[in-house]
């Protein structure tokens, strides 16, 4: 009978042991399967009923990472150390919190740590390689990063080479750098190993995505939901792919876009409805430019209790884009008042600073916008933004040094941004030097020099010299003159360019008309005052009566003689 009660004792513990061992691989497949709420649910219940496992804590830290809750991560992640000081997922679980706190000491202190008790097991380097994938929504992986992660992915791959798990995650380390051959060969290794594993037919499936291959990419999505049915992911990777195929092929757009739209409500279909998973939308429908669906999506999920605060963020990037601007003003004053210093990004102050604009905060919006850059110095375009609004303020000289410097820094830049800059720095000079009642030349003539600088550089790269630019050239350096009532003909050649490049085609279009009549009574107050050839002057000025009755200067040319040389 003791016997009997002894085996049958075993049998339980046996029993129990079997229970949790599926219970925890049930919580790390709906984690894979981003059912964030059934895999916490699950985990919040192993800490307690099985309050002795370190595994438990460090997952249930791992599904707070995924839902963007870095220092609820950290609580249990402290709590699996204190169950086991040795516990190295735990230590790669701080790791990644450090990281994202952007404490790259207290990181690398903690992965070395993991790595030193990782033992045999090849678990805590496929999380620190994980550690160092970790961006923002829509944010790119660092090359160094991804070195960091291939370097100690690789070591983890010694210690155990049949970790399939481990497999993609190098091969996503190896796509983020666009290394297709390598990540290629890390996800057909893992999908050998276990081919039953629907994640290595989507991580497959992103990588021709990458190559613009869609129909392999398909394929591969539809072979991870032939593994199983219900493995949301393929269908959110499908959606994005649908996305960029109809950014692709015109042709496709509006099929693909539908498409995209179905893949990603099964998707929700499939996670748990839950917020996290509604977050994931939302990061979906900022990435299609959706901003309509976008600001009805952020705006519920603000209103939820459970929310993340990113919601305002996108609420706020939503509704600046859909012109709805006090909406945008406040979302993003709420998400500035509730997010971490730490989880504000680049992006964001760029977003305040065109949403303080767009509010009429010009000042206010420029300084923000100043502020973006100096956290990202690749946005170059936004010196264009902050150029704009200067110029819009008539701070002309601030405006031309910002186009100045959105020429030297964006690879987009044009011609027609070369013209801001000179005209900008062209309306300060005439600002200063219509300063005061009587014009004096007291401006800075370094601000003609810089347009006219602009300007020259247009028409020397034009394909041909544009009559636009030539009548700005000649309207600097008539302002060159030292007094208004003298002449030493510095704008004569630019004029007469103007002139020609006018007249070329016939006929002159009304709008250009009072402009050619500005040409012709600067020649003809040329020959009047400057060469004293009165016929020349004459010619001139009654082609500008011509080309519009109301030019003054023609006016008073010919009141000075009495009306002689009337139009006809």
């Amino acid at each position: 009978m003791i016997s009997k009660i002894a085996t049958a004792s075993l049998g339980l513990l046996l029993g129990g042991s079997s229970v949790f061992a599926q219970s925890l691989a049930d919580a790390k497949k709906a984690i894979d399967a981003e059912q964030y709420q059934k895999a916490k649910s699950m985990l919040k219940n192993l800490t307690v009923t099985q309050a002795d496992k370190d595994e438990n804590f460090f997952y249930l830290g791992w599904v707070y990472i995924k839902q963007d809750y870095a220092d609820s991560a950290k609580t249990v992640f402290n709590k699996g150390i204190a169950v086991n000081s040795k516990s190295a997922l735990n230590y790669a679980g701080l790791g990644a919190v450090a990281r994202l706190d952007k404490d790259n000491a207290g990181a690398t202190n903690n992965f070395n740590q993991a790595i030193t008790l990782a033992g045999k097991s090849s678990k805590p380097y496929q999380y620190v390689g994980e550690a160092y994938l970790l961006v923002p929504a829509g944010g790119k992986v660092a090359a160094a990063d991804a070195n960091a992660a291939i370097a100690v992915l690789q070591k983890g791959k010694v210690v155990n080479p049949k970790d399939a798990d481990l497999l993609i995650t190098l091969g996503n380390a190896y796509r983020s750098q666009l290394k297709s051959n390598e990540a290629y060969q890390a996800y057909s290794d893992a999908a050998t190993i276990d081919p039953k594993n629907p994640a290595a037919k989507v991580a497959t499936g992103v990588l021709w995505q990458f190559a613009n291959n869609f129909e392999d990419s398909e394929k591969q999505f539809q072979d991870a939901l032939t593994i199983d049915p219900n493995y949301g992911p393929a269908y959110r990777e499908w959606a994005e792919t649908d996305l960029r195929w109809a950014n692709t092929d015109p042709k496709m757009a509006s099929a693909k876009i539908k498409e995209a739209a179905d893949h990603y409500k099964k998707y929700i279909s499939l996670t748990d409805q839950s917020v996290e998973s509604q977050m994931h939308y939302a990061d979906f429908l900022l990435m299609s430019g959706n901003y309509k669906d976008l600001q009805q999506v952020s705006t519920d999920l603000s209103k939820s209790a459970n929310s993340n605060a990113r919601a305002y963020r996108y609420q706020a990037y939503a509704a600046y884009e859909n012109k709805d601007y006090p909406a945008a003003l406040s979302a993003m004053n709420t998400w500035f008042q509730k997010a971490e210093p730490k989880r504000i990004l680049p992006r964001d102050y760029l977003y305040l600073g065109r949403i303080q604009i767009a509010s009429n905060q010009d000042s206010l919006g420029i300084n923000t916008l100043r502020k973006a850059l100096t956290l990202d110095t690749t946005q170059a375009d936004v010196y264009g933004e902050i150029a704009k609004s200067l110029y819009n303020q008539k701070k002309y000289a601030e405006a031309g040094d910002a186009y100045k410097a959105f020429i030297s820094k964006s690879r987009t830049a044009t011609l027609n941004d070369y013209l801001k800059e000179g005209v900008s720095y062209y309306n300060a000079f005439k600002l200063q030097y219509y300063s005061t009642a009587t014009p004096k030349p007291v401006a800075d003539t370094m601000l003609l020099i810089k347009a006219d600088t602009a300007f020259s550089y247009i028409q020397h790269k034009a394909a041909a010299p544009l009559a636009a630019v030539a009548l700005y050239q000649a309207r600097a350096n008539d302002l060159r003159e030292p007094s208004r009532n003298t002449t030493n003909g510095y704008a004569k050649p630019y004029y007469e360019q103007y002139i020609a490049l006018l007249t070329a085609k016939q006929p002159v279009a009304d709008t250009d008309k009072p402009y050619l009549a500005e040409a012709y009574s600067y020649l003809g107050a040329y020959y009047e005052f400057k060469a004293k050839d009165d016929a020349k002057a004459t010619e001139n000025y009654t082609k500008a009566r011509e080309a519009d009755p109301t030019n003054k200067q023609a006016a008073a040319f010919f009141a000075r003689k009495g009306g002689a040389g009337k139009s006809k």
